[in-house]
């Protein structure tokens, strides 16, 4: 009996051998543990169970391989499942350490010989959309992620908060900027947070920005790159004082804007109930903006008007207790001229918005304290001081450019990092290329989304679209920015125009409503997608006529 156990012992020893051999071809992980265990299996006595769950592995690669001969599985194409070391943004390094091999992470591999290059763009802003807009999708498959699908026309946010605009005009799904990431077999959009960068390994580790409904919650996956973007955006800037984030809602976002615009008429309809206080009223209708740049003023100026043109009509028990204030702790719109700025002061000033210059020391649920030592009550409090790094930027192991932006050089790149590129609002010239770091606005952004477009479109062209193969392609002169000007809306059919390159050069600088019909058709024309201009022209038009939609709804 131990003579036969020995010699089937024997048998399955070869058989794994031969196995191990056939499926050497594939290199296949499973081929060289079999090819092992077979050697073992000549010097060392196996348990039968362990060499059973070989052959398995083994059938199963042969089986694999099968497949993708056939034509039923694309090698490397899809989602497979590797055991990589899954940091943090905190602790994301930019060198390898020993992976961790008992947790199997959801990943979209390295690209291989014979493939297009991968580039994978972190965010959704400005600088990003412009990017995948122009980039070249006949050289490169393209992998965007982002926790939202859809670019924010930011400069006429303002003007959903208070119905002169519905929510889906300002918006632009990235399928329809980029069309590839929808229909092409290697580009994808993944909705989810970047948690970490690897740039040894070219990899960037995600969680799913939603994860109900997946095998696990949080869901975590990696992601192979040839180049990456990072153009991840920005936070608005609440400079550590207490009970910001708490209480006040910025103007970021969509669901900023809906927020804003669902507390506005929930104020307006409970202030008309039985039994409250003339001052609990005050307080519910005081409308307080805090900063006073170009989001501050045009949301200023937007609900000034709101207030004259449809409160006044539509809520006349309480049109007197409305009140909007504007809190800045130097000057209003201090990128603008002197003119400019004192026609801004006065027209706001001229239509019931009350400047008040301040800092704010600390929000509380339903006053403000300055560092003066007066409170302001409110119900409802809109922050737009400017913005800053985010948490994920200033967490990234990269030198940093003055003010904590993750520092580039003169093509946009990061110096310490091999294929990897930052543009937009997180990104800043480093110091030592003597140039100064450009202030966070679209227009910045958009030009480096393009610019970087046609950078990596050479590089591919001269055969450096893959991994650490861009060293000696050519990238032609650096990025120059050139400022075309500002406009921003003050309300009342009225508008700032300054054309200038910068406060001292000569140009167009002009104040009105001939500025007004500026501002709109630039903005207009700037809008995405003629679908969206068509319904940007669709809200202006009933809007101007009828007035602005009030139902509160959610």
């Amino acid at each position: 009996m131990a003579l036969s156990r020995i010699a089937r012992g024997s048998q399955l020893t070869q058989s794994l051998s031969r196995i191990a051999a056939e499926g050497s071809a594939a290199a296949t992980p499973a081929a060289y543990a079999l090819r092992n265990a077979a050697v073992l299996g000549q010097r060392a006595p196996a348990s039968s169970s362990q060499l059973h769950s070989l052959a398995l592995a083994g059938l199963a690669d042969k089986y694999a391989a099968a497949a993708v001969a056939a034509g039923r599985l694309q090698p490397g194409r899809g989602i497979s499942t590797t055991p990589p070391a899954l940091r943090p943004a905190a602790t994301a390094t930019t060198e390898c350490s020993d992976a961790d091999e008992s947790a199997a992470v959801p990943d979209l591999g390295p690209t291989r010989p014979g493939e297009k290059p991968r580039v994978v763009v972190l965010g959704t802003g400005w600088a990003a959309c412009r990017f995948l807009k122009d980039v070249d999708t006949r050289a490169y498959d393209v992998v965007c992620i982002s926790p939202r699908n859809h670019m924010v026309f930011t400069p006429l946010l303002a003007s959903t908060c208070v119905g002169t605009l519905e929510f889906r005009s300002v918006v632009e799904p990235v399928s329809r900027i980029q069309s590839a990431l929808a229909t092409r077999p290697g580009s994808y959009f993944f909705l989810a947070s970047c948690s970490g960068i690897d740039t040894r390994r070219h990899e960037v580790y995600c969680t799913a920005a939603d994860s109900d409904g997946l095998p696990a919650n949080p869901y975590n996956f990696k992601v192979a790159y040839d180049k990456l973007v990072i153009a991840s955006g920005s936070e608005p800037l609440t400079f550590g004082i207490k009970g910001v984030a708490e209480n006040a809602i910025f103007l970021r976002e969509v669901s900023h804007a809906q927020e804003i615009r669902r507390k506005l008429l929930t104020n307006l309809m409970l202030s008309e109930n039985p039994g409250l206080s003339e001052e609990e009223k005050q307080r519910l209708l005081h409308c307080v903006v805090v900063g006073g740049g170009p989001t501050g003023v045009e949301f200023s100026g937007e609900l000034s008007d709101f207030i004259t043109r449809d409160v006044r009509e539509r809520y006349t028990h309480v049109k007197d207790y409305v009140k909007v204030t504007l809190i800045e702790a130097n000057e209003i719109l201090s990128s603008f001229d002197v003119g400019l700025r004192q026609y801004a002061t006065d027209h706001l000033s001229k239509y019931g918005v009350n400047l008040v210059r301040g800092v704010v020391k600390e929000v509380r649920p339903t006053e403000i304290e300055l560092s003066d030592g007066s409170r302001v009550p409110y119900g409802l409090l809109v922050w737009s001081t400017g913005v800053g790094p985010s948490e994920f930027v200033r967490s990234l192991p990269f030198p940093k450019s003055p003010g904590g932006r993750i520092g580039v050089d003169g093509w946009l790149r990061v110096p310490s990092a091999d294929d990897v590129f930052a543009l937009g609002d997180c990104a800043g010239f480093l110091e030592g290329t003597g140039r100064p770091v450009l202030p966070a606005l679209a227009q910045v952004a958009e030009r480096e989304g393009k610019y970087l477009a046609r950078v990596l479109s050479s590089v591919a062209a001269q055969g450096g679209g893959k991994a650490h193969c861009a060293g000696r392609a050519e990238l032609g002169e650096p990025f120059v920015y050139k400022h075309v000007g500002s406009m921003a809306s003050v309300g009342r059919y009225k508008a700032l125009v300054d054309l200038r390159e910068n406060k001292d050069a000569s140009g167009v600088s002009m104040a009105g409503f001939v500025s007004w019909l500026m501002w709109r058709s630039a903005y207009l024309t700037r809008v995405v997608s003629w679908r969206n201009r068509f319904y940007v022209a669709g809200n202006w038009g009933p809007t101007l006529v009828f007035g602005r939609d009030n139902t509160r709804i959610g």
